[in-house]
């Protein structure tokens, strides 16, 4: 019997059953479970990732709650002005002492997808300006891919590699470092359609290595063959924005080999 006592005609009985199996099913595996959790926060990891509900931090990189603490938006962007990612960001360097921040983009990205097409999503225009930001920065290096997947991929692991700059200019960061705190920023991309976390070679446990590191992994993704999908899994992302181009259409087509 379900202990919240949900009436069985909520619209969201199935959420407070499977709440209700789960937290059943790990007293069984583990009696002191929840007890131990709740004097437990001491994660090494603060992951800054996306919103996509497709993109689980912990189950991907295997870890239970408790291991790492989270902040998402749409498109894992960290701007300067978001008190909302400033106050994480602050919160897991300064109190939780965490020793990694991971900055971790992932293919397939609707936000990637609509700022690279500059279609119109409402609202979230305004937040994607920060990913076309990106995307005009690095125009000459984006136009030498082809049109479709190869190119969104390119802009999802520009984009992590930008973001992690933004993270390391932080106050909250220069700051620990200056005094000697242990403090790593990774840049990584993930893959919906393998369930794979790329690391994009953006790592930087101090501030004098963030030029050089930077501008290694931008030229790394100009001659960068290695993460070319089999299919388009980010067209039907695109799709679900409004109509795509006719020549990216196409070469949906020519990836899936219609």
């Amino acid at each position: 019997m379900n202990t919240n006592a949900t009436p069985a005609a909520h619209p969201l009985a199935h959420l407070f059953d499977n709440n209700d199996a789960w937290a059943k099913r790990k007293l069984a595996e583990d009696p002191d479970y929840f007890s131990r959790l709740v004097h437990q926060q001491t994660p090494e990891y603060l992951w800054i990732g996306c919103s996509d509900s497709r993109v689980p931090a912990n189950q991907i990189i295997g870890l239970p709650p408790g291991e790492v603490f989270v902040h998402r938006n749409i498109a894992n962007v960290v701007v300067h002005s978001d008190l909302n990612c400033l106050s994480v960001i602050q919160f897991a360097v300064d109190l939780l002492k965490v020793k990694h921040i991971l900055v971790v983009g992932h293919y397939g990205c609707s936000g990637v997808g609509a700022a690279l097409l500059g279609r119109r999503v409402g609202l979230a225009d305004n937040w994607l300006h920060h990913v076309q930001d990106v995307r005009a920065k690095h125009a000459g290096l984006l136009d030498q891919w082809p049109i479709g997947e190869a190119r969104h991929r390119r802009l999802v692991e520009l984009n992590a590699i930008e973001q992690v700059v933004n993270v390391c200019r932080t106050t909250s960061v220069t700051d620990a470092w200056a005094r000697g705190q242990e403090l790593t920023i990774h840049g990584w991309a993930y893959g919906v359609h393998d369930g794979r976390v790329r690391d994009l070679g953006m790592t930087i446990d101090h501030a004098e290595a963030l030029d050089a590191t930077y501008a290694q992994c931008v030229a790394a993704v100009s001659a960068n063959h290695a993460h070319e999908a089999e299919n388009d899994v980010v067209a039907a992302d695109a799709a679900r924005l409004g109509d795509i181009p006719a020549v990216v259409q196409g070469v949906i087509k020519e990836l899936k080999h219609e």
